[in-house]
């Protein structure tokens, strides 16, 4: 039995039946989440615990842990440590620059059914938050091949692009495109991530089947000068998204 439910729906005087209408579902749906391992949809939990008076994950507490596979959660833990952050994508925005929107369409290209897509994005945004909106924020500088840019619906990225704009505007995130013409260059190999930590330099690189950390960075620094040494500037690339000459 889920114990934190029954006992916030005790607490707030609440019923199945009166929180199945106050979140929108029947009442045997709210019946099967006091079951063990039972865990509603993200809007589903959000409305719940609003009606209830308690955080998500005062009732849900291993929401976030379900959601992370095993292997991420070194880098997790690096990234909440970081002082600093230098990201380089070449097929994707930046997952802590993604819109939901969009981070669901890059989830659901992927072997993940629509639950599970539902769950990573609220995962991802609270990374998003727990990194970049923590009280000393790290500095994160990302370099994105206009490449990624160009790939998506219309619809999910105009309001990605805005958001990136958005963004950069941040005094601790830097965006930088890498434009086309910049043609082959050094970071054509693959993403990856730079952290800078109390500890030194760690980096995260991202394939198809999972990710992994490496302390030997020194070739992927060198990767880096070359990569941002041929980025717009920070004040093109925001001109550059806003521009979207692409996109109709």
């Amino acid at each position: 039995m889920n114990q934190a439910l029954r006992v916030a729906l005790a607490d707030s005087g609440q019923t199945v039946e009166s929180l199945a209408e106050q979140v929108g579902v029947d009442p045997k749906t709210v019946a099967r989440w006091v079951t063990p391992g039972r865990i509603p949809h993200p809007r589903h939990r959000a409305a719940a615990a609003a009606a209830l008076g308690r955080e998500v994950e005062d009732i849900w507490p291993d929401v976030l842990k379900r959601r992370e596979p095993a292997w991420l959660q070194p880098w997790v833990e690096t990234e909440l440590q970081a002082t600093a952050l230098r990201s380089f994508q070449v097929a994707v925005v930046p997952g802590l620059l993604q819109t939901p929107e969009y981070a669901a369409v890059v989830l659901a290209s992927g072997l993940l059914g629509p639950e599970d897509v539902a769950g990573y994005v609220e995962t991802r945004m609270k990374r998003q938050a727990a990194v970049l909106d923590r009280r000393n924020p790290p500095l994160f500088v990302a370099v994105i091949d206009e490449f990624a840019l160009r790939r998506g619906d219309p619809a999910v990225m105009h309001p990605q692009l805005d958001h990136l704009a958005m963004m950069a505007r941040r005094p601790n995130v830097l965006v930088h495109v890498l434009p086309l013409d910049a043609g082959i260059h050094a970071g054509q190999a693959g993403p990856f991530v730079l952290a800078t930590t109390d500890d030194g330099s760690v980096a995260y690189l991202d394939d198809q089947a999972a990710g992994r950390l490496t302390n030997d960075t020194a070739p992927l620094w060198a990767i880096w000068d070359t990569l941002r040494s041929v980025a717009l500037p920070r004040r093109q690339t925001i001109d550059f998204l806003e521009a979207r000459s692409w996109l109709t």
